[in-house]
């Protein structure tokens, strides 16, 4: 995973502290995730850099899927998961990719049987911790995308320690959507405009598209260039409804475990072949 950087390891203690608080029903043994590190960065392609888009978001979709099709435990398939996260991180990092948002935990997964999302909610912290070293090599900028207030306090104690590690770190973005849906983003914008607006602090005949864009999590952040969903489910389940309107969309039937740095070469490659009119014409039909 790397070293920890010379000053850093009181830091790392205290998170490891608060990642190791107990949550509820959780078999912690079970939580260990192998070690996988990236293999040599020199055989990815050498995309042109104006090929490669600035914003990759990924749904990551199908965990519970692997882990049931090889007879295993659900959370053997997010722990799985997360260690293709981490090539994958690697992997933007490597092609030039500016910022990964990832699909990590929706609003409506709060549905799902209580002890797997406390698993999910220790895997969150444990993983914030194992993986701040390699962030920290990668200068890697963490933000959130989604209400994290919500989360239980072991779980936010964390991210928000993690966050302060590498608040001043100036390479690609690593958006993670935790508690996070779509709808709600524009709901709380809406909500946060018409407040402003009714307290005289704008103009509601100044409400416009960048005005909106400015009020949700992803503010500061360039819309999604390609969107890639593992499964081969054929819908966006919630998912940046806003930014993603004209981001090209790659699904693939892989399961979120299997999907490695080729299948992101594929996935760039594809969208490097698209035609992005964004609602003009073609080069072809221009001419």
């Amino acid at each position: 995973m790397g070293r920890v950087l010379s000053g850093a390891a009181d830091s790392f203690a205290a998170l490891a502290r608060l990642a190791g608080m107990a949550f509820e029903n959780v078999d912690y043994k079970s939580l260990d995730i192998p070690a996988a590190p990236f293999s040599d960065p020199s055989i990815i392609p050498d995309f042109p850099k104006n090929k490669v888009p600035r914003h990759v978001g990924v749904i990551m979709d199908g965990n519970g899927r692997w882990a049931t099709s090889r007879g295993l435990a659900r959370t053997e398939g997010h722990k799985a998961g997360i260690v293709s996260l981490r090539e994958i991180i690697t992997a933007c990092v490597r092609l030039g990719v500016d910022v990964l948002s990832a699909y990590a935990f929706s609003t409506e997964n709060w549905n799902r049987p209580q002890h797997e999302v406390n698993v999910l909610m220790h895997l969150f912290a444990k993983t914030f911790i194992d993986e701040l070293p390699l962030l920290k090599r990668e200068n890697v900028r963490v933000v959130f995308l989604g209400d994290i207030s919500a989360l239980p306090k072991k779980t936010r104690d964390v991210f928000e320690r993690g966050l302060a590690e590498c608040a001043n770190h100036t390479g690609m973005t690593l958006a993670l959507a935790v508690n996070y849906g779509a709808r709600a983003e524009i709901t709380r914008a809406v909500r946060q405009i018409a407040l402003d607006a009714a307290a005289g602090k704008i103009d509601p005949a100044a409400i416009d598209d960048d005005m909106v864009a400015s009020h949700l999590y992803t503010a500061g952040l360039p819309d999604p260039e390609l969107v890639i969903r593992t499964s081969g489910e054929l819908r966006l389940s919630n998912y940046l409804l806003w930014q993603v309107a004209y981001s090209e969309f790659y699904v693939t039937d892989t399961y979120w475990p299997d999907f490695d740095r080729w299948g992101l070469v594929d996935a760039i490659l594809a969208y490097q072949g698209r035609d992005r009119r964004f609602g003009g014409l073609s080069k072809t039909e221009e001419a």
